[in-house]
C-alpha cells in the first residue's frame, strides 16, 4: 500500500446479505477509522443551536451533524440495492394505516422484527413497545392513556399492548354490529 494514500480512502465493505458477522466487524473498523463509529454507537440526537451560540458550540454542532450524515450515507452506500430497497420499504411502511386491524399490523411488525433480529441486531422489547405506541392510529389513544396511567410502559410486554389494542378493536366491532343490528328492524 502506498504511504501517500490515507487509509480512510479505502472503500467500505459491501453487504449483500451474506456473512453478516464478517461484514459487521469490517464495517465497524471502517467507521472507527473515519471517526464515525461513535455516532452509530452513541445514538445521540443533534440538538438545535441556541440563540447566539459561541464559536465552540457552532463547531461542535456542525461536527455532530456532519458525523451523523456521513455515518448514515456510509451505511446506505454499503448495502446492495436489494437490501437498501428492503430497508426503505420497512421504514416507509412502519406506521399503521387506519384501515388495518391490529392483527394485520402486529403480523407485519413481527415479520419486520424477526428480519431485523436475523441480522443479529438487538431489538429490545421496550424499544419495540415504544415503536408500537407511536405508530398506531389515533383511535387507540384512549388505551395508550389508560396503560400510561396504570402501568410502567418500560416494563409492559408487546403481547400485553397488542392484546389491549385487540380487545378495544373487538369492543368497537361489537358495538358497531349491535348498533347496525338494532337499527336494522327500524328500517324494515
Amino acid at each position: 500500500m502506498d504511504s501517500d494514500i490515507p487509509f480512510t480512502s479505502l472503500a467500505p465493505p459491501m453487504f449483500n446479505g451474506n456473512n453478516y458477522h464478517i461484514w459487521a466487524a469490517r464495517m465497524e473498523a471502517h467507521l472507527e477509522v473515519n471517526d464515525l463509529w461513535k455516532t452509530v454507537e452513541e445514538k445521540y440526537v443533534v440538538p438545535k443551536l441556541q440563540a447566539n451560540p459561541t464559536l465552540a458550540q457552532m463547531k461542535n454542532h456542525k461536527e455532530k451533524k456532519t458525523g451523523k450524515s456521513k455515518a448514515r450515507a456510509t451505511m446506505f452506500a454499503v448495502v446492495s440495492s436489494e437490501i437498501f430497497i428492503r430497508i426503505m420499504t420497512i421504514k416507509s411502511e412502519f406506521k399503521m394505516k387506519d384501515s388495518k386491524t391490529i392483527k394485520e399490523y402486529s403480523n407485519k411488525l413481527l415479520t419486520i422484527v424477526n428480519k431485523v433480529r436475523l441480522l443479529d441486531t438487538k431489538f429490545p422489547n421496550s424499544r419495540l413497545v415504544q415503536k408500537v405506541l407511536v405508530t398506531v392510529p389515533e383511535r387507540f389513544e384512549a388505551i395508550i392513556s389508560s396503560l400510561e396511567n396504570t402501568k410502567d410502559l418500560s416494563k409492559v410486554s408487546l403481547v400485553e399492548i397488542l392484546s389491549a389494542f385487540q380487545a378495544q378493536e373487538q369492543r368497537r366491532l361489537m358495538m358497531n354490529k349491535e348498533f347496525v343490528e338494532g337499527a336494522f328492524p327500524a328500517k324494515v
